[in-house]
């Protein structure tokens, strides 16, 4: 089981994680807080080495080593280094996306099947969802045109990154007031698939930076 939680500048996040197996999960979350003060942009990601088991686990692992190596990147030099760096492995589907608390905004960019929604909490009618587009290919093997996309923030409003071990039905009926822990473990109790390693990473955007 993997469970972790914290809070970065104008954000806090918790993820949720079940390996197949139930030792080695090729699904991997990596936070990253901002460490310019000037611009404290934080990345999430969420990586999916292909399969399941230790050599998706190897993969998600180097990914992420690749990652914290190259903070402060654009998003799509990440994800070329990513891919460079994973030509000997299985490869990884992956979603990145880099927050900016002073201008509410979050970029992002996903490469294969790992989910990416921000859910707006509006004052009235049915929650409103952006969704990142989902590019078919693999980190480390084969990488389609990619385009960074940028999606407006305001406070309270939800970021859940999901790996196809969650089933793609679970932005319904959530209850997004609850703690991001609670919420993150909401979904993927309820919405695993049970035949393949999940993980959900939630996030809050709270606005504004520290």
């Amino acid at each position: 089981m993997t469970s972790a939680e914290g809070q970065a500048d104008g954000l806090e996040w918790a993820v949720s994680g079940s390996a197949l197996d139930g030792e080695a999960s090729g699904d991997l979350h990596l936070v990253i807080p901002g460490v310019d003060p000037a611009r404290p942009q934080s990345l999430l990601a969420v990586m999916d080495g292909l399969g399941h088991g230790h050599d998706a686990q190897l993969a998600s692992v180097e990914c992420a080593a690749i990652l914290k190596s190259q903070v402060g990147a654009p998003l799509l030099d990440l994800v070329q280094r990513a891919h460079e760096g994973l030509r000997s492995t299985r490869g990884v589907a992956m979603t990145l996306a880099l927050l900016d608390p002073e201008r509410g905004r979050l970029e992002w960019v996903a490469v294969g099947n790992v989910e990416g929604l921000v859910i707006h909490q509006g004052l009235l009618g049915a929650p409103r969802r952006d969704a990142v587009v989902q590019r078919g290919g693999v980190v480390g093997y084969r990488l389609p045109p990619l385009k960074v996309s940028e999606v407006a923030l305001t406070p309270g409003d939800v970021i859940v990154l999901a790996t196809d071990g969650i089933k793609s039905a679970f932005s319904e009926k959530l209850e997004l007031s609850i703690p991001v822990r609670d919420l993150a473990d909401d979904i993927r109790q309820r919405f695993g698939k049970g035949t393949d390693d999940a993980l959900v990473l939630v996030a809050r955007y709270r606005g504004g930076g520290a």
